[in-house]
């Protein structure tokens, strides 16, 4: 099995390699649009700044390969916000793969970020059945759409993860989440 971590240089990227050489898979890093596109699974995480991280995007043509992929692909924390259509982070446009969903900075009353362990609730789709904890740490979020699997709540409920065809995002760090995370990067394997 050949899974890809998109390496585009706004990623979480080691945490994420070590995360699935953990579970016996050894992933390629890459930002090669031929090597993307032949993997079974490929993983586009991010940490970051939203508009500095579409550049990178753009300058290696990945703006336009990932929204065309057909193999499974799951996007963690930025890597998720940038599926969306647009972000206020930088006011940046995104990938539009979950259309209409427009990423939103958390009220200046909370404190940003919002950092720490919350517990999924009403998951479905690929996270069904999750009501584990798991790890945030973002600033930004997707409010509630049609494409949430699962929310999490600050003090508001919020889009924990979302889900259309083959597309995943977690707004969580699966990588960082111990043995609810583990467990959910299990699942994203046996999608391939």
């Amino acid at each position: 099995m050949k899974l890809t971590i998109v390496d585009y240089g706004a990623g979480n990227v080691f945490s994420v390699s070590s995360a699935f050489q953990r579970l016996g898979i050894e992933p390629i890093l890459s930002s090669d649009s031929e090597m993307i596109k032949a993997s079974d699974l490929v993983v586009f995480p991010g940490v970051g700044h939203a508009e500095s991280a579409m550049q990178q995007l753009k300058q290696k043509g990945l703006d336009k390969l990932l929204p065309e992929l057909n193999q499974p692909v799951l996007g963690i924390c930025l890597g998720m916000q940038l599926m969306c259509q647009s972000t206020e982070e930088g006011e940046t446009e995104g990938l539009a793969i979950f259309e209409g969903v427009r990423v939103k900075r958390f009220d200046e009353q909370l404190k940003v970020p919002h950092m720490g362990w919350n517990e999924l609730v009403n998951s479905k789709g690929f996270l069904n059945g999750m009501k584990e904890s798991v790890y945030f740490v973002h600033s930004y979020y997707a409010p509630q759409n049609d494409y949430t699997i699962a929310q999490a709540n600050y003090p508001f409920e919020f889009a924990a993860a979302m889900e259309k065809q083959n597309f995943i995002g977690c707004q969580f760090h699966p990588e960082k989440s111990g043995k609810a995370g583990e467990q959910i990067l299990e699942r994203f394997l046996t999608l391939k």
